[in-house]
């Protein structure tokens, strides 16, 4: 297997793992320890924020299912869109279960150093979550 197919195998395997099963522990093998996940309005996470960031999403939606769409690897750089869905049954970011389904998708732009990945800059739509939620209504700005 070469490099990119390698590093296609594990982002598909440590994202099964963390999001669909809580696995957690398992973002060790493939995040560096000073990694850093850069949200579209500038906000950043470390590995351990990032990885408590998806318990408390798990938590909200015990259903949560995350699919990878498509991964493309090419040197030390990979492109991942993926796509979520889940009941909200729990509170979420302080906004009381309302029992909806919702589905997100987005991408992540992950740059690698060796064998792991050391920033990842994502791309989402949280509006559509919030619309999902009944948080506020199709087209409407705010």
């Amino acid at each position: 297997m070469n490099d990119n197919d390698s590093r296609r195998s594990r982002i598909k395997s440590v994202w099964a793992a963390a999001w669909d099963r809580g696995e957690m522990d398992a973002f060790d093998e493939l995040l560096t320890e000073s990694y850093r996940r850069i949200g579209g309005a500038g906000n950043s996470q470390g590995r351990n924020e990032f990885k408590a960031s998806i318990t408390a999403t798990r938590s909200a939606f015990p259903d949560l299912v995350t699919v990878i769409d498509e991964v493309v690897v090419e040197g030390d750089h990979a492109a991942i869109r993926w796509h979520s869905t889940g009941s909200h049954e729990h509170s979420f970011l302080g906004v009381p279960a309302t029992k909806r389904q919702v589905a997100v998708s987005g991408a992540t732009f992950a740059r690698f150093e060796n064998d792991r990945i050391v920033e990842e800059h994502v791309t989402w739509d949280p509006r559509a979550l919030l619309t999902a939620l009944g948080i506020i209504a199709v087209g409407q700005d705010r």
